[in-house]
């Protein structure tokens, strides 16, 4: 989870008051794969759909210093698969998806609503745990990004910068 510089993103929060307002799913902890829903083009809120997200570039590019946590949630080799299974949908329909803007009212008011092609980036990272068979606490359409920092079974592996995570990260990668 980020929290970046957008004006949304300092927005959001200042309504929330929470630390972090964006969550992306990774399979690897080098997080060279990262997908949510979120803008498509930096300089634009909106259109928003499933993207992957690369840390450096697009709006995870325009900052110097992006807040984070990384947690890691263990799966099994069936649920890894299955998340590729997800990732490869939203992928290969991503036109058919957009960011679930009335959702950002729902959510706040704790109203269950479910949009089969609309989704907030916390409402997709949950509907994608659901889907692999990870146990929700409540529906994936009433997940923010501030509940996944005390998600059943996770486990917090960096507090801090962004950017630094994903260099060291990477630069170990290249040691190996």
């Amino acid at each position: 989870m980020a929290q970046t510089g957008t004006r949304p993103a300092r927005f959001f929060r200042f309504v929330t008051k929470k630390p972090f307002n964006h969550v992306s799913l990774s399979a690897d902890i080098d997080l060279s794969e990262m997908y949510s829903f979120c803008r498509t083009y930096r300089r634009f809120p909106l259109p928003a759909t499933f993207n992957q997200e690369i840390v450096g570039k697009g709006t995870l590019g325009c900052f110097g210093s992006i807040p984070c946590e990384v947690y890691r949630l263990p799966v099994t080799h069936e649920q890894k698969e299955a998340y590729y299974r997800v990732i490869r949908h939203f992928s290969d329909n991503r036109n058919i998806y957009s960011y679930n803007i009335l959702g950002l009212l729902t959510v706040y008011l704790n109203i269950e609503w479910n949009r089969q092609k609309n989704f907030l980036c916390s409402q997709f990272v949950a509907y994608t745990m659901d889907k692999i068979g990870i146990p929700l606490e409540k529906p994936f359409c009433l997940y923010t990004p501030d509940d996944f920092r005390n998600f059943p079974g996770a486990v917090l592996v960096y507090s801090g910068e962004l950017n630094d995570f994903y260099n060291i990260r990477r630069s170990k990668s290249v040691v190996k």
